[in-house]
């Protein structure tokens, strides 16, 4: 077995193998970067502390409905930690032994530590997303004007972060109402003195501050043959623009954003910085994200070669 294999849910009921175990756990997983992230991060650290030689990090494709039974096998055959991608995040609240606060404020967990009672939930996009905006574009939540797209499970995590690092306003836009309501009823208590506002993609309203930081957490750009989110070239200049989108590595709401000259960076900065806070939670040790930057890069490089 090799970390870069797939897992099943019958190889974990047949798990054998020595040593501390991760896994990210999706449907599909396949495509996943972490284990190449995780594990160069804990070849590093095992330089530095032979407790980390026999750590691995694993991927495991789980249907939603299986889930429950997945986190208790995984439980059983000690997974010391595990990552949680679409569709588990939110599924997994009601599975698990306890919620960390500020996860419980996002609604999702994407980070499970195992404890003596079973697993714990942590949330690590968003401290993923102010880091990634800081290192790539040089930008601070804090004080900023934000402009979000999108309102699911991506965009609550981004909403929560600005809010916590209080942001003077964010800006809430997507393209149906239903989901945008739910969105805003989840982070008005926890505006603070920010100002927060809400649109529909379809009709900006025309105060919408010029030089706020342009946050995509929509999925619009995964395809090629996808149009951006918004027209950037319609809308108040932002100062910079970051998608959460990392594959492909400029979707095209920065395509246009390089067009515009506007300060911009894709998505990878938060995959390996969130990666980075998960696997200091499960080890407690100082992790190496400069490891985790050039083995997810060299991986995205090998895929597109």
């Amino acid at each position: 077995m090799r970390p870069e294999d797939t897992l099943t849910l019958d190889d974990i009921a047949t798990w054998a193998e020595p040593g501390t175990h991760l896994a990210v756990l999706g449907h599909p997983v396949k495509h996943s970067l972490s284990p190449h992230m995780h594990n160069a991060a804990l070849r590093a650290m095992a330089v530095r502390d032979a407790r980390f030689a026999s750590w691995r990090y694993w991927k495991c494709d789980v249907p939603p409905e299986r889930l429950g039974e997945a986190l208790a096998l995984l439980r059983l055959k000690g997974f010391a930690g595990l990552n949680l991608t679409v569709p588990h995040k939110v599924l997994a609240l009601d599975l698990i032994a306890a919620v960390d606060p500020d996860a419980r404020a996002i609604g999702a967990v994407n980070t499970l530590r195992l404890t003596p009672a079973g697993y714990e939930g942590f949330n690590t996009d968003g401290y993923g997303l102010a880091t990634g905006i800081a290192q790539e574009l040089g930008a601070a939540l804090a004080g900023a004007d934000v402009v979000l797209l999108g309102a699911g499970g991506a965009a609550r995590s981004a909403a929560v972060e600005c809010l916590s690092r209080h942001c003077r306003s964010l800006w809430l836009g997507n393209r149906s109402r239903a989901s945008l309501d739910s969105l805003l009823q989840q982070v008005r208590p926890l505006a603070g003195e920010a100002l927060v506002r809400d649109f529909l993609l379809a009709s900006p309203p025309p105060d919408l501050p010029a030089g706020a930081i342009l946050i995509n957490a929509t999925s619009s750009g995964l395809h090629d043959d996808e149009p951006p989110p918004i027209d950037l070239a319609r809308w108040p200049r932002p100062g910079c623009v970051f998608d959460m989108i990392y594959n492909p590595p400029r979707p095209p709401l920065l395509q246009a954003a390089a067009e515009l000259g506007l300060p911009h960076a894709n998505g990878l900065a938060m995959l390996i910085h969130q990666g980075a806070r998960a696997l200091g939670l499960w080890t407690g040790a100082a992790v190496p994200a400069e490891e985790m930057q050039r083995a997810a890069a060299a991986a995205l490089q090998d895929r597109s070669g």
